[in-house]
Formats: structure tokens, sequence, C-alpha cells
């Protein structure tokens, strides 16, 4: 099979050759670009530049040389795209590894911190000196109250949001006809120079943006004091979505196998809020957005990056339509492999859960994380309807030889 046959076999439920491995193909399946660069080191690759795509999480781009050494079979569409030198500059890791960040990030040194600006100079973001990400320090709309808010000034809004105003590569680019086209052609190129599955990143999130906007304290309490106000600004955010949902399909849809939204929706303990919350304030909208995608893009499997215990939502978010979901958070509440794979492994993809990330793959020794990785696939691969990855990204602790060790037991190499 050819990598793309592989997934799409996995995506129909049925088993491919081998279980379809992914790395990178979305901001969740990753790496810390501190890891990547000891992984490259560890596998004997001296070529190419570190290339930070996800400024926030500080993710690397997967090289296809690395791709090739751990036999992965996705690629996310951003790779179509910021191909130019001119499209990147230099800048320079927590550890002290020189690196390659996108031109159009915004950012500057204040005593030994780095601060992240919006395009018009609104500060949204510091990354304290030693540490490794960026944390949000600007919530556009902090001191507002729902229900005295009519919504229409979203645009804006985002601009302003660490998570929302700082694109990866394929979101820098404008919906606009020169925009589309841009996209068009390089979804395009991407499909024709490789056979690996293509996943394309739309977001549309409903739970995590009023987090973004409001501080994820004050909209949890906002779900319990203004009801009405939740379910207008989910209707809103709907509307704001579906109209470049259609514009960004027209123009990839036909060159990508999967289409990401964005919503977590869990924690470690189990969701974030009651089923009855989900159906009220999410389900439906959530509803609208993916049964449109699957009507423009029939091909397109509809997938969600959903961290967290969220069994009790499962049979919700198969009614509105979702077909997968990744990162198959194994060490949270209620999501054991065996009774997930048991009660949903017919109808849903999962895409995710491939190797304990929070125990095993920082803390272990490669023979633990090759039994560990083994132990779950004998769980998920019956009958297709997975794909392999980490729990979430691997993160810059993570030993190379653990990392290794974990894509060769996938690819049953080990």
């Amino acid at each position: 099979m050819t990598a793309r046959q592989r997934v799409r076999a996995a995506l129909r439920h049925e088993e491919p050759d081998r279980v379809p491995i992914d790395f990178g193909g979305h901001r969740s399946s990753g790496i810390a670009a501190i890891a990547y660069a000891k992984l490259k080191r560890a596998l004997g690759i001296t070529s190419g530049d570190i290339y930070v795509y996800d400024m926030i999480q500080q993710l690397a781009i997967v090289e296809p040389d690395v791709l090739e050494a751990v036999g992965a079979d996705v690629l996310e569409l951003g790779r179509a795209f910021m191909r130019e030198a001119a499209d990147w500059k230099d800048w320079v890791l927590p550890d002290g590894t020189a690196c390659k960040i996108p031109a159009f990030v915004n950012i500057e040194q204040r005593d030994g911190h780095w601060v992240l600006f919006s395009h018009d100079g609104l500060e949204l973001a510091v990354q304290k000196k030693d540490c490794l990400y960026f944390e949000q320090t600007h919530w556009p709309w902090l001191d507002q109250n729902p229900e005295q808010q009519d919504f229409a000034d979203l645009e804006q809004a985002f601009a302003h949001s660490m998570w929302c105003a700082v694109p990866v590569p394929g979101g820098h680019i404008p919906l606009d006809d020169d925009g589309l086209a841009r996209l068009a052609a390089g979804a395009r190129r991407l499909r024709e120079s490789t056979d690996r599955a293509i996943l394309g990143i739309f977001g549309g999130n409903l739970f995590e943006v009023p987090q973004f906007l409001y501080r994820i304290d004050n909209y949890l309490t906002h779900m319990g004091l203004y009801p009405e106000a939740c379910e207008r600004l989910s209707q809103a955010l709907c509307d704001f979505y579906m109209p470049r949902l259609e514009k960004w399909l027209s123009a990839v849809g036909p060159s990508i196998d999967v289409m990401l939204f964005g919503d977590d929706l869990g924690g470690q303990n189990g969701p974030l809020m009651s089923p009855a919350m989900y159906r009220r304030y999410y389900k439906p909208w959530h509803a609208k957005l993916w049964k449109r995608a699957k009507t423009l893009a029939p091909h397109v499997c509809i997938h969600l990056h959903c961290c967290g215990g969220i069994e009790p939502l499962m049979e919700d978010l198969i009614e509105a339509g979702l077909e997968s979901a990744n990162p198959v958070q194994i060490t949270c509440a209620g999501m054991e492999p065996a009774h997930l794979k048991q009660a949903y492994g017919d109808r849903f993809v999962f895409w995710g859960g491939g190797c304990d990330t929070r125990h095993v793959l920082p803390h272990g020794t490669p023979r633990d994380v090759r039994r560990n990785v083994r132990e779950l696939l004998k769980i998920w691969t019956p009958g297709g309807g997975y794909v392999f990855q980490q729990v979430h990204n691997i993160l810059a602790d993570a030993p190379p030889a653990n990392v290794i060790a974990m894509f060769e037991a996938a690819a049953g190499r080990a």
C-alpha cells in the first residue's frame, strides 16, 4: 500500500498492511523543537535547519528524511507553504539551539524574556526566561459581560488573542480571491508531490475560543450564569466560521484527505462540562459545521483535535457528524483503550493513544516504550479504524532513543 492508501483504508475501517503512522501531521502529533534537534542527531541527520512553525508550542517541522525514517504516512497541508528562505528568520530556542521561525511572527526580547505582539503591536504573550512556551497575557474580552455583547467584533478579538492571532504556515494566507488561488495551487502541488495522506487544519473552535477571549475561569462561569449569551456566542462563532469553511474547502478540499477541527472538551478527570451543557452550547453548531464540510467534501474525514477525558460525550459527537479524533488521551478518566475500541471502534476512527506520553515515553526505557506501543496496538488495530500517534506532542524532555523505539514498534520493525 502507499501511505495514502494505508490511511484511507484505516479511515474506512479496513485493516491496512500495517498501522498508519502520523508524526507531525497536525499540531498535536508533532514534536517540540528542542526534542526534534536531539532526534535528528540520534538519527544521524545533519542536514537542514530546525524550523519552528508553531511559535506558541515551539513545534518543529518534521523534515522529509525524518518522516521517511519513522515511516510517517501523513503530511500537514501547511508544508505546501512558506518554502522560501525569506519566509523565515533566525531565532534561538530556550536551550540555545539555533532555529528558524516564521518571518511574520512579531516578537522582541525584554529583560531576558520574549514578548509576542499582534500585527498592530498589542502585547499578547510572554515566554519567560528558561521557560519552553509562550503564555497568554492579554484576553480581548476580559472585562466584558456577554449578556451585553452582540459579538460583532469577533474578527478584531481573534486578532488580539494569542492562540488566534499567530497563524501557522497556510493559516497566514487570507481567504480573498488571490489567497484562495494560492491555497488551491499549493495544496494541489503538495498532493502531486507525495503519496502521503494530507491533513488540512481548519479549527472552528466553539468551546476554546471563548476561553481565549474571556479567560477560561471567566468563560466557565459564564456557562453557568449566562446560558442564553453562551448560545448566542456559539451561533455567532458558527456564523463567523461557516463562510470561511466554505471558501477554504473550495480551495483545498480536492487535495486533502482529512479536515481538522479543534475543541478541547475534556480534562484529566473527564469532560469540562456536563453532557447536557455540551448538547445545549456546542452540539448544534458543531453539527452544522461538520455536516456542511462533509457535504462540500464527502471524501474528507471530519476529524477533531480534542484533549482529555471525553468518553461521556462520544455518542453526541458521533451523532453530530464527527468521524475521528485525536490525541486519544488514554491516561484520562474513562479513556481506557479496550472500552473505547469495543464501544465505538466500528463507527469511529481513533487517531492517537498509541504511546503513553505522560509516564512511559519521557520516563521509561526504550524497552518499556516498545512494550507499551505493542500492547496498545493489539487493542486498537483489529478491524481498522485506527491511526497511530503518541498521546499529543513529544515534549522537550523525551529521550530520542525512546522516540525512535516508539516509531520502530509502531511500524513493526522492533
